[in-house]
């Protein structure tokens, strides 16, 4: 199922030969820095199951990457419209991705989200889109910042799903945009 194109990427659904790269994801200590947990084969491959079930059932979900240059998965990026943090209101459209770290630095997470966020208030009528990260996450709040998002802080969160075993992930930021200020933005299609 593809969802959407770039001028580098194909953004679809995963594809069983994915698993490995979902996997590598899923266990990197870089890529997973600002998540309390690394996940097992089983745990990943119980999670791809679910993901790519839900994008083939609703069109939404965190969508896997691949480079048109050869054809190689790098990640994902999606849209999510459930989740476990306290966004206001209730449907209001997450975007957010995962690389694997070896594409860090090049775009493609902007390009992406770009995309994606084309298809969130263009085709689904969202009003608004949001992303969070844990507070010290740079790497992420810099996306954000690079997509027009501007961070709303009295909307910044303890994430109920990170337990108290590690304190340090809990305080999350939130950003948004909405659909007037994505519209008026002159975001170029890299970045």
């Amino acid at each position: 199922m593809l969802i959407a194109e770039t001028d580098r990427l194909i953004i679809r659904n995963w594809r069983d030969s994915d698993r490995d790269l979902h996997f590598e994801i899923n266990s990197d200590e870089r890529v997973m820095e600002f998540f309390p947990m690394r996940r097992s084969r089983e745990e990943s491959d119980a999670i791809f199951d679910m993901v790519r079930d839900k994008i083939s059932n609703t069109g939404l979900g965190f969508y896997a990457l691949e480079l048109k240059r050869d054809g190689a998965p790098i990640g994902f990026c999606g849209l999510n419209d459930r989740y476990s943090a306290p966004v206001e209101p209730a449907g209001t459209y997450e975007i957010g991705w995962r690389l694997a770290a070896r594409y860090w630095g090049k775009g493609y997470a902007s390009e992406a989200a770009r995309a994606l966020m084309t298809l969130g208030f263009e085709t689904h009528s969202q009003q608004q889109i949001v992303a969070f990260a844990v507070a010290g996450n740079h790497r992420s709040t810099a996306v954000m910042e690079r997509l027009g998002m501007k961070r709303d802080v009295a909307a910044d969160f303890d994430h109920p799903a990170v337990p108290d075993s590690h304190p340090q992930l809990k305080r999350h930021v939130l950003y948004r945009i909405f659909r007037e200020d994505w519209r008026k933005a002159a975001i170029p299609e890299r970045g």
